[in-house]
């Protein structure tokens, strides 16, 4: 039986995100941070330049008019936007090499964009004015799975079809056969990211949002989102969908069961066009 820890400290490829990604975190956070420093710190990038640009003039972001330089965006963004900006786009970076070898990866980006654009489309649909954090929080909701696929691939894949056979939720399988879940793996490597706190809370807590305490609306989000991405895959339609989550989660949320099927064929609608832009890797698959 494994640890959290244990796994995701097997897995030396993710052990730190890039060192820019933490100078614009130190900006956030520190008193006298700048949006004109965090526009220097994003420029000494080209790379990191050309993608953030490239997508803040997308239809993810319907500015009018090109935005033709770092500052100006950081400017309509915000320190705190770019910053998830760059989380998300560090996230694709970190995990591009890591393929393991029972995982469909395309797959797996597939859905996590898709709860990425869930999470956040529930979160704008409740007026939530900081809902581009939901974006990156989705992105990240499955992440635990990448590590277990790479370091105990057989286990986790016995888990999965188990699981499937069952009927049961899979993280109570996975925490009978590998130790623990992937919520728990995926809190773990936020953790060891140094990714803010409530991050790791809002992942680690995604099964039962219950245990959340005051990021339990957030933690209700991503539940949304797994639900959204689960329906996707099994093509299961939405109303059964919607009828299968607890009552307690959609009141934890503020939204209605009928809710799921306009934000599940937004988040369809937009899929392709976003993976395009955090993750044009994936075509040479």
């Amino acid at each position: 039986m494994h640890s959290p820890q244990e796994l995701v400290t097997c897995v030396e490829q993710l052990a730190s995100l890039p060192a820019v990604y933490h100078r614009i975190r130190e900006q956030l956070d520190s008193p006298d941070g700048s949006v004109i420093e965090v526009a220097k710190l994003v420029s000494s990038d080209p790379a990191l330049t050309t993608r953030l640009l490239h997508i803040v003039n997308s239809a993810m972001y319907g500015f009018s008019g090109q935005i033709s330089s770092v500052s100006r965006a950081v400017q309509l963004l915000g320190m705190r936007q770019v910053h998830d900006l760059v989380l998300s786009m560090s996230i694709s970076a970190v995990f591009q090499g890591l393929r393991p070898a029972v995982m469909d990866v395309p797959r797996f980006w597939r859905a996590s964009v898709l709860r990425a654009l869930s999470a956040r489309g529930a979160a704008r649909l409740r007026g939530v004015a900081d809902a581009e954090r939901m974006f990156v929080q989705g992105l990240l909701a499955d992440i635990g799975h990448l590590v277990m696929y790479h370091t105990v691939p057989h286990e986790v894949e016995e888990a999965r079809l188990s699981a499937r056979r069952t009927a049961r939720p899979l993280f109570e399988v996975e925490r009978e056969v590998v130790g623990c879940d992937f919520a728990e793996v995926g809190a773990a490597l936020l953790s060891m990211w140094r990714l803010p706190e409530s991050m790791g809370t809002v992942v680690g807590c995604q099964n039962d949002p219950r245990l959340a305490g005051e990021h339990g609306f957030e933690a209700a989000l991503l539940y949304l989102a797994n639900v959204v991405a689960e329906a996707d895959e099994n093509d299961t339609d939405s109303a059964e969908a919607a009828e299968a989550m607890p009552r307690l989660v959609w009141s934890q949320i503020g939204l209605e069961p009928e809710s799921l099927s306009a934000l599940r064929e937004e988040a369809e609608l937009n899929l392709a066009a976003v993976i395009a832009l955090f993750f044009p890797h994936l075509g040479r698959y």
